[in-house]
């Protein structure tokens, strides 16, 4: 089964789906389509688990999701990787369900399944008929207090995890360019260190290391429960009583501690020439602040900018370089969903006869401009329907929906900024635009990344 490091940032934008966007053409009243969403019912469970039900009756499918509190940023010092990995070993069965069991069950409904971890939450999905949501829940709740991990299996999986970090990192030389520009942009936070882990560090996890970030952070008051789907609350609410209810709460995690970044003081560059490498690449990232962070509309002023600046085709920096010849491809985003500070982003990919140090001084010039002149308000109406009209199509999306819900909860959200989230966006105005700006595109808030192709016979 195929399971993904997933990094799902709020702020709806996240949730597009580009290609449908020319259906609401005509779509005139915008804010109200998103507004007039699902009627969520939320509750908690008397161990703590918090229950987030989204009705949705267009088709006879139902999304059962839990997502726990934890991720790779709450993994002790020495211990990177241990969340993902622990990820791997919660389908390794229980006493009652055997390894295998559950995917099986799953597959002979016609279902899927999937689980992801990211810094700040990992979560564990199914997408089955709603007769079968009773059974999900057993299940999911039976593993959540009952998992049996044994030494030969465990070093087998750890195994498994080793060789999906040779694929996706170590014979990548894009991923371990981000790799590289992560740690040099967080000098003190854990998000610096990779989701998967580095590789000596997990090459040494144990048992017992699954065992102590399982018993610390899997426990239903740090889990959240999100049931989307043909389902009515009632009985949703009845089956998560009978069966997660029934979890005893073994841990009290409380506030997640992280450190804080210190100011930065210096621009980092980070160059990687690989032989492997078949398109030059140029990025920027700048430390920026996360939506859960931030007071007033700092946050969606963020949205908006990077919008203009890069969030397609009409946008500032797609025009300058995409358009004008210079590169085969370039924008720039902002990642709000997460709990801790966060990056603000540029990219471009040269043409054969474009250097990088073009494009990073075209893209220099564009940040330059947004800081001297700010953006317009036709600019901002622009991106403001372009951003409310991707939400609306995360809302015909019944999984997507979920994720959204989910995330914003386990990142430190509440349901509140998810439906407030039209209001907040459609307030933004040149003014905060302006002042995100000047806040985050400070030169030595930044980290470059050059990406190189490096000729085979240089190698070694």
């Amino acid at each position: 089964m195929k399971r993904l490091l997933l990094a799902l940032p709020f702020g709806l934008m996240a949730f597009a789906a580009p290609a449908l966007q020319p259906a609401l053409a005509q779509t005139g009243q915008l804010a109200e389509t998103i507004a007039a969403g699902p009627q969520v019912t939320t509750f908690t469970l008397d161990n703590g688990m918090e229950v987030v039900i989204i009705p949705d009756n267009r088709a006879p499918v139902v999304t059962h999701m839990v997502w726990y509190k934890a991720g790779a940023a709450d993994e002790r010092p020495g211990k990177s990787g241990i969340a993902h990995y622990l990820e791997h070993l919660m389908f390794k069965g229980t006493e009652t369900v055997p390894g295998g069991v559950f995917s099986e069950r799953i597959a002979a409904l016609g279902g899927s399944e999937n689980a992801f971890t990211s810094n700040d939450y990992t979560g564990y999905f199914q997408r089955v008929p709603p007769g079968a949501l009773e059974e999900m829940m057993r299940l999911e709740a039976d593993r959540m207090e009952n998992l049996v991990l044994e030494q030969e299996k465990i070093l087998a999986e750890r195994d498994v995890v080793d060789e999906e970090r040779n694929q996706r990192t170590e014979n990548n030389p894009g991923s371990l360019l981000r790799e590289a520009m992560d740690a040099a942009l967080y000098q003190n936070h854990p998000y610096g260190v990779p989701i998967i882990g580095w590789q000596h560090e997990m090459r040494g996890l144990t048992k017992d290391d699954a065992i102590y970030f399982y018993d610390r952070w899997y426990t239903p008051n740090n889990a959240i429960l999100i049931v989307a789907g043909n389902v009515e609350p009632a009985e949703v609410k009845r089956l998560a009583e009978e069966t997660y209810g029934k979890v005893e709460r073994r841990a009290e995690p409380g506030k997640r501690a992280r450190p804080d970044e210190p100011r930065p003081r210096a621009a980092r560059l980070v160059e990687l020439s690989d032989p492997r490498v078949r398109q030059p690449l140029f990025q920027r990232v700048y430390l920026a602040p996360g939506l859960s962070m931030v007071e007033g509309r700092e946050g969606e002023a963020l949205e908006v900018l990077s919008e203009i600046l890069g969030g397609g085709p009409t946008s500032r920096i797609y025009k300058s370089l995409v358009l004008s010849g210079k590169a085969t491809s370039a924008g720039a985003y902002y990642r709000g969903g997460s709990m801790d500070e966060t990056e603000f982003g540029f990219y471009a990919s040269p043409r054969d006869d474009t250097s990088l140090d073009e494009l990073e001084t075209l893209i220099e010039a564009e940040i330059a401009t947004v800081l001297a002149d700010g953006v317009t308000q036709e600019e901002i109406d622009r991106a403001i329907k372009r951003l409310k009209r991707s939400a609306i199509f995360a809302q015909d999306s019944q999984t997507t929906l979920a994720r959204i819900y989910g995330a914003t909860l386990a990142s430190g959200g509440t349901i509140q900024d998810v439906q407030e989230w039209p209001d907040r966006i459609s307030a933004v105005t040149p003014q905060d635009v302006r002042a995100a700006a000047d806040r985050v595109l400070k030169i030595e808030r930044s980290v470059s990344g050059r990406l190189l192709q490096k000729p085979a016979a240089e190698e070694g």
